[in-house]
């Protein structure tokens, strides 16, 4: 997602249409689209302010409150999977998640869940030594 545009641009795109010009002139004036100033205009209107609004996800989802749950799962049991804490949501919890949403909250707590087969961890676990 892009930067907003500067305060000072807003206000003088507001200021423009306020003096009496079109917003099709303001946007030609200003390099601007017709749209941000309809929508600088508009948001002048409704909330007597033109600074920007919150950009991107605040960081609240549907398993946020059940972390401290899920983190008691992971450590008591460090090899679970995400189906597994899937299954135990609905479970116990009774809410219904997708197994990338597990993944998600876990990579956000830091916590790991990327798990390697007995025979990667056997064969990562060998020396070869070379042929002669």
């Amino acid at each position: 997602m892009g930067k907003p545009h500067p305060l000072e641009l807003r206000r003088r795109v507001v200021a423009h249409v306020e003096a009496g010009h079109t917003h099709r002139s303001a946007a030609a004036r200003f390099d601007v689209s017709i749209k941000f100033v309809n929508d600088m205009v508009k948001l002048k209107r409704e909330t007597g302010s033109l600074s920007a609004k919150p950009q991107g996800n605040p960081g609240f989802g549907k398993l946020t409150p059940y972390a401290d749950w899920i983190r008691s799962k992971v450590d008591a049991k460090r090899d679970i999977t995400l189906d597994e804490l899937v299954v135990l949501l609905a479970d116990e919890k009774q809410i219904a998640v997708h197994r990338s949403s597990v993944g998600r909250l876990l990579h956000r707590l830091g916590l790991t869940h990327k798990k390697r087969s007995a025979s990667a961890r056997t064969e990562a676990g060998r020396c070869r030594q070379p042929a002669a």
